[in-house]
């Protein structure tokens, strides 16, 4: 699968820092019709929308999933809070040797392994609820960023806009927006709108070459987001969404030629030969190799991303979360 985009990434260009102004990130403008790539920074992104486009937002939050623990034999584990089950159970994924009946620690925290997915995933019980918990977990930073959580991270590994809590990624497209550059765009006359996709293991996990399914993730789109959508496809306005998660969320809910509300897991897997129903445009990070987020970006752009990541990194964008930005037109 990881051959379909593949290239070389020096490891300097991972961005392990986010900048302090988010709205000074670089961006990347493709124009996948034109064969045409234009640079600039993302604070002038109102140059490449126009008046009548809806932009496409997810305002899922992440929550702190990621749990240092020690077990019985005195080992150190790491639990990602996957999926809450119940009021006490969590799908979760273990980093360190675990047996089912196993039980490890955080402070006053205790959870047991009840047994384990063929997916890999574990089901853990734990003695607190869903909600106490969270207060023991960090933020979970993906692993290519080679640090601690840190305070700054509370902020900046959110979206300005972040509302609905469930992700244990941040949806990365959509952490260059300020407040002032929302504004500056409903100015212009473009209409704002706002999904849900909580982003999961699928967002986070990079493929096989064998995998026929990338598993599901949770998402709402109401019927007023529907009738905004499916009105402005009639009037020939622009879809633009930001992020992969939007467009995964978008394309799910598109049924009998239009956009249909959706309270639902996703399986959805979009990758090249995907027709898009719903979208004209995308804003998106520059992503991991092998990843489902590249392979979606790559089945709306075509060949000319190859072109532009190739340009990304001759020129020394930041890669991956943290990084610079693309639009696709």
């Amino acid at each position: 699968m990881s051959e379909i985009f593949d290239f070389n990434l020096p490891k300097e260009l991972i961005a392990q820092y986010p900048l302090k102004e988010r709205e000074k990130a670089r961006l990347m403008v493709v124009f996948k019709n034109k064969e045409e790539i234009i640079e600039d920074v993302f604070e002038n992104i109102d140059k490449y929308l126009k008046k009548g486009d809806i932009l496409v937002l997810n305002n899922t939050k992440v929550i702190p999933a990621r749990l240092k623990c020690r077990k019985e034999t005195g080992g150190k584990i790491e639990i990602l809070l996957l999926k809450n089950i119940d009021e006490y159970q969590w799908k979760v994924i273990a980093k360190g040797k675990v047996k089912e009946g196993g039980k490890f620690y955080k402070d006053d925290l205790e959870g047991e392994i009840l047994n384990k997915n063929e997916d890999g995933s574990f089901v853990v019980r734990f003695n607190k609820d869903k909600e106490k918990i969270k207060k023991y977990g960090e933020i979970p930073l993906p692993p290519y960023i080679k640090r601690e959580p840190e305070e700054i991270d509370k902020i900046y590994y959110q979206t300005v806009y972040a509302k609905k809590n469930g992700s244990i990624a941040a949806p990365t497209a959509g952490l260059h927006f300020t407040e002032e550059i929302l504004e500056k765009l409903k100015n212009i006359g473009i209409e704002i709108i706002f999904i849900t996709l909580h982003m999961g293991w699928p967002s986070i996990k990079i493929l096989k070459d064998v995998e026929k399914s990338v598993g599901k993730e949770y998402c709402e789109i109401t019927e007023d987001v529907c009738e905004k959508i499916n009105n402005g496809k009639k009037e020939g306005r622009r879809i633009i969404a930001v992020g992969t998660g939007t467009t995964r969320a978008l394309e799910s809910a598109w049924k009998e030629d239009k956009l249909m509300p959706f309270f639902d897991y996703t399986g959805l897997f979009i990758k090249p030969g995907f027709k898009f129903n719903v979208i004209d445009g995308l804003i998106t990070n520059f992503h991991l190799r092998g990843s489902t987020h590249i392979l979606l970006v790559y089945a709306f752009s075509g060949e000319i991303l190859k072109k532009a990541y190739n340009l990304a990194i001759k020129k020394k964008y930041r890669f991956y979360s943290y990084g610079d930005c693309m639009l696709i037109i």
